[in-house]
């Protein structure tokens, strides 16, 4: 018989991934990460109530947020939405020479109170503070874990050494270092980079051994069938979908992109009809 926990992180994660073992979840911790200026070209969005009314609305699998926002807009999801809290970040106002740390900003009982479905936090896997960010993850996720609530690890290569050691973040060597190390941790589910190509990502993947591996977004492509094609390309080399910030609320109507995403995501479909089926071309 499972452990009661072994239960719960099950029927958890479930919240996030369809039955075809995918999700598409949208991310609002910019306004910490990088500031409110993130949300400058369609400012309406910087309220979350707003943007995440949209992206419910347009039938996002789950969310991502952090404490104090998530307490401002979580009336605004379904019981079914997927809730996810990050409990770590940082600001671009530190010092240069302090920004490779995450620091914890909430504990794992504040995510529960909340009504998480989910725990996340980073590890800068390779920065001169990887110790740190390794014990605090490793703290978060066994009381997480005893608890019955899954981990998503936000797997990001990043530090002095990355470039000249190791080759740049985007070289699928240095982003399947990172996922594995996220493995042999204990995440439930693992956030990273893209390595440029579908067959390089698939071995991210593998790396993975099981556990879902979903995109980082990144910045707003100026086209949606660029950033259609990148999550199709994720799709097709096994991973597990997406989680997507800055493409969508930086768009004035994120709506038709959520769907044509939903599209792509769960029904393999091409992003080039996707996007016209949702009046994007």
């Amino acid at each position: 018989m499972d452990a009661y926990q072994s239960v719960g992180i099950r029927r958890r994660l479930k919240r996030f991934f369809r039955r075809d073992g995918r999700a598409l979840i949208f991310a609002m911790d910019h306004g910490f990460e990088h500031g409110p200026a993130d949300f400058e070209p369609v400012w309406e969005h910087v309220d979350p109530r707003i943007i995440m009314r949209k992206v419910v609305r347009a039938g996002i699998d789950g969310v991502m947020m952090l404490p104090g926002v998530t307490r401002l807009a979580v009336d605004e999801l379904k019981p079914d939405t997927g809730l996810m809290i990050k409990l770590t970040s940082k600001t671009e106002l530190r010092p240069k020479d302090e920004q490779l740390l995450q620091s914890q900003l909430g504990f794992v009982e504040d995510a529960i109170k909340l009504g998480a479905d989910a725990i996340a936090a980073t590890v800068y896997w390779g920065s001169p503070q990887e110790d740190v960010m390794m014990r605090q993850f490793a703290e978060i996720a066994s009381y997480a874990h005893d608890l019955g609530f899954p981990i998503v690890q936000f797997a990001y290569p990043r530090g002095p050494y990355i470039n000249e050691k190791y080759g740049s973040k985007e070289d699928y060597r240095v982003v399947m270092y990172g996922a594995r190390a996220a493995v042999e941790i204990g995440a439930d589910m693992i956030k990273t980079y893209w390595t440029g190509s579908k067959e390089t990502f698939a071995k991210v993947v593998d790396a993975a051994a099981g556990v879902p591996v979903l995109l980082s977004g990144g910045a707003k492509t100026d086209s949606p069938v660029d950033f259609l094609k990148l999550v199709w390309e994720v799709i097709e080399a096994g991973g597990a979908g997406a989680v997507v910030g800055r493409n969508i609320f930086q768009r004035e109507n994120p709506e038709p992109m959520i769907r044509a995403l939903l599209r792509v995501v769960h029904r393999n479909e091409d992003p080039e009809e996707a996007a016209k089926a949702e009046g994007l071309l």
